[in-house]
């Protein structure tokens, strides 16, 4: 089945122009970009979306509690690290590493926060079982008995499908990864525990830090301890996120250059996905069913998708010049697998300003079939998932940018 751009794509008209600033002026040059146009997107995206979100804090503390140098049979190093971001005790977020044993010097890595916590992602009995409240319902993922949501050894493994740790190791990858539960709740209270607790000043504000912001500023925080493991090369980590983790993602990569690869995995509204075409789930919904996601600020926007001032493809053009890869699945009708090859698609002029390879195709691709330039894109056959394909079109992009 072809499905061509006619059906997906929007007249540049349609869109805000990425290169037109906020006073008009065109923007024609790499310095123009970076000194004029990428600061006040950032700015506008924090001030009207995303909301603010703090620096390093000085006070953050980690140690690694856990190396086992013959994991997985053999073929990896574990590593799992305590983060404290405001200083012990709490709160405190686990980063779980494998590194390849059978990569010399620094290895790439993959980092990306997970749904059902660390110990989901492999059966391997080492990894420790998080403190923070799981869900036993998580969709896609096989439910376990109910422990008052508290995380079991029945829960080791049951999120494995969606992070094939063998296959990334066997390719040359580390493998970091976060629960996101340990960052900020996604249950009410939402700004009750974790990172929100140090920073109650900024939850007073309309700009607020909100919890998609404060996922991605996670991102960050575990670029800062991978940096001091001499077994990751931290200037070739890519940021990968799935659903609403896959917004995080982006806009990880949007605000921290140290990210030389962001992938997005069907992360729908509010982030790849076009609002202006008004396909798919909106901002209402957004901002009714998930309150706590985005800034208040962005609360006066519901009901008005397609008059936006900004969109999608700006996020993603603060991606630029690093490569980025956008991935749907024909089903996942929320996230509007046309709106989200449509945004990559509009993101463009930066990747091309910036001396980027673009998306390689000016049609949406047929099912199941991987174009892959500076950016990358492919629509599979199914729903809502991570699946085997998504990886594999994944790790042939980081082979073609992280391991040049």
């Amino acid at each position: 089945m072809l499905l061509v751009a006619t059906c997906v794509t929007m007249h540049a008209e349609e869109l805000p122009d990425v290169l037109t600033a906020q006073d008009g002026t065109k923007i024609r040059g790499t310095e123009e970009w970076r000194e004029k146009r990428r600061p006040e997107l950032l700015e506008h995206f924090s001030r009207e979306m995303y909301g603010r979100s703090p620096g390093k804090p000085e006070g953050m503390f980690s140690e690694v509690f856990d190396r086992d140098e013959q994991a997985l049979g053999g073929t990896a190093t574990r590593i799992q690290i305590a983060i404290y971001p405001g200083g012990k005790p709490a709160p405190r977020i686990d980063l779980l590493v494998y590194v390849p044993n059978h990569v010399k010097g620094p290895a790439p890595a993959i980092l990306g926060l997970n749904f059902a916590g660390n110990h989901a992602v492999h059966k391997d009995p080492g990894i420790r079982l998080t403190e923070s409240w799981v869900d036993q319902l998580q969709p896609n993922i096989p439910p376990y008995p109910d422990s008052h949501h508290r995380a079991t050894d029945a829960a080791r493994g049951t999120n494995a499908k969606q992070w094939p740790v063998e296959e990334i190791i066997a390719r040359g990858y580390a493998l970091a990864t976060m629960y996101r539960e340990d960052v900020a709740p996604d249950h009410p209270p939402y700004f009750a525990s974790g990172v929100p607790e140090l920073y109650p000043e900024l939850q007073e504000r309309e700009d607020n830090f909100g919890t998609i912001a404060i996922w991605a500023w996670s991102l960050s925080r575990a670029v800062d301890v991978l940096e001091k493991q001499e077994r990751i090369d931290s200037k070739r980590v890519a940021a990968f996120g799935f659903s609403r983790l896959g917004k995080a993602a982006l806009w990880a990569g949007a605000n921290d250059e140290r990210f030389a690869m962001v992938i997005s995995n069907e992360s729908g509204a509010g982030g790849a996905k076009l609002f202006r075409r008004g396909v798919g789930e909106d901002i209402q919904r957004l901002n009714t069913v998930f309150p706590h996601w985005y800034a208040k600020s962005f609360r006066k926007y519901s009901g008005k998708d397609k008059e936006l001032p900004f969109d999608q493809h700006m996020v993603m053009a603060l991606i630029a010049p690093r490569p980025l890869y956008v991935a749907s699945a024909i089903d996942d009708k929320n996230a509007n697998p046309e709106g989200e090859f449509a945004g990559a698609k509009a993101a463009e002029p930066v990747f091309r300003l910036l001396g980027a390879e673009e998306l390689p195709t000016d049609n949406w691709p047929e099912l199941n079939r991987s174009v892959q330039g500076g950016i990358g894109y492919h629509v599979r056959s199914g729903g809502h998932d991570v699946q085997d394909f998504d990886w594999q079109q994944y790790l042939a992009f980081a082979d073609k940018h992280l391991k040049r």
